[in-house]
């Protein structure tokens, strides 16, 4: 009777002893995986350690490459090819659409190489006409001669005096309006009051047509550079007013909790976390801002009476356009690189501003990496 017990005891052991399986006794040692070489680990991550040095070092790799057109100098470099991309593009499709709907083409000893050229468009358009749309290369030429008959000054020189007096007025206007639109993002940030008073005006301010409003501000300022500056100041405050107050908003909320319970002031706070944390946002309004300031200088010339600026130079070659379609054209041209050229400095006032910012960021990061980061020890 105890051989049958014993015997359904050892029976009903493998039901109890559940999922896991017990080793028998006599099993020996599990086997073991092989190790690798310490050795052979250290030379692999030494070799990949040369190669990544090599990489950066000779700018041969990949990451290098971007990294290099990723950095403050690289995209201000794109900038510029983007600009010079366009300006071919747009060439290339201009003179496109004159060989295709244009007058015919005669061109004889081109360049003093005795061939001649005689194209005549397969369609036409009134719009595609020598006329309303002269060529390139006859724009370009129109600034070698003279303004006027008989004058010394080429057209080109002209309308370059012509581009930094109407620059020089979009400068102090876009300067003051900056000034005001920090001022008044600065105020919204830290009063909801004066938010929700102020800021539908500043909003409903951009409704009314610029076109519309030079003349009214001619006359209430008074012909001269004065109105000019206010209208530049008028598109000028806008956009920087609302991209700073979206930036003095940007930061963490941790880091103003963390000043609030460092007892901050609330020009601590203002100068130490809010303000670095908007100059992307501020230098982003100011390039939109510095090609709307030169567009407000341009417009504000003509009623202001202003003879010196660009806006002039457009209603003088407008009314000659009959005779001279390629002065106006030429005019035009020199208006647009007027605004590339204020766009392209508030960028590279970016870039060293970002530039700034980011070495002190990398230089903390490389102190306390500490010298194991780029030794070997």
């Amino acid at each position: 009777m105890g051989e049958a017990r014993s015997r359904r005891r050892q029976g009903s052991a493998p039901k109890d002893a559940g999922p896991e399986s017990y080793p028998p006794l006599d099993a020996g040692p599990a086997p073991r995986r092989p190790s690798a070489d310490a050795d052979a680990v250290d030379a692999a991550l030494a070799v990949e350690s040369a190669a990544d040095e090599l990489a950066v070092e000779s700018g041969s790799g990949a990451e290098a490459v971007v990294g290099r057109w990723g950095s403050p100098l690289g995209r201000l470099l794109r900038s510029v090819l983007a600009f010079v991309a366009f300006f071919l593009i747009v060439g290339l499709v201009w003179e496109a659409f004159k060989w295709l709907f244009g007058d015919p083409w005669r061109y004889n000893d081109i360049l003093g190489s005795g061939l001649d050229y005689v194209h005549v468009p397969p369609f036409r358009l009134s719009q595609a006409s020598d006329l309303q749309l002269p060529h390139i290369w006859d724009i370009a030429y129109v600034l070698t001669e003279p303004v006027q008959r008989n004058a010394d000054a080429s057209l080109g020189s002209y309308l370059v005096g012509a581009a930094m007096s109407t620059w020089s007025m979009a400068l102090i206007g876009f300067a003051i309006g900056a000034l005001i639109g920090i001022l008044l993002a600065s105020i919204f940030v830290h009063s909801r009051l004066a938010e929700r008073a102020f800021l539908p005006y500043v909003i409903a301010s951009q409704a009314i047509p610029i076109v519309a409003l030079a003349p009214i501000i001619s006359a209430a300022a008074g012909r001269g550079n004065t109105a000019v500056i206010i209208i530049a100041v008028y598109l000028t405050f806008f956009p920087v007013t609302i991209a700073q107050a979206r930036g003095l908003r940007s930061p963490d909320p941790r880091s103003l909790e963390l000043m609030r319970s460092l007892a901050a002031s609330r020009w601590d706070i203002y100068r130490k976390v809010r303000l670095p944390a908007s100059v992307p946002y501020l230098f982003t309004a100011l390039k939109v801002a510095a090609a709307a300031a030169i567009v407000g200088a341009i417009i504000g010339e003509g009623p202001g009476g202003v003879k010196d600026g660009l806006g002039r130079a457009i209603i003088n070659f407008n009314q000659q356009y009959i005779t001279g379609p390629e002065k106006l054209w030429a005019t035009i041209l020199v208006a647009s690189l007027t605004g590339i050229f204020f766009f392209l400095i508030v960028r590279i006032a970016e870039v060293v501003s970002l530039r700034r910012r980011e070495r002190p960021a990398s230089d903390g990061r490389a102190r306390a990496a500490g010298p194991g980061a780029t030794g070997g020890g």
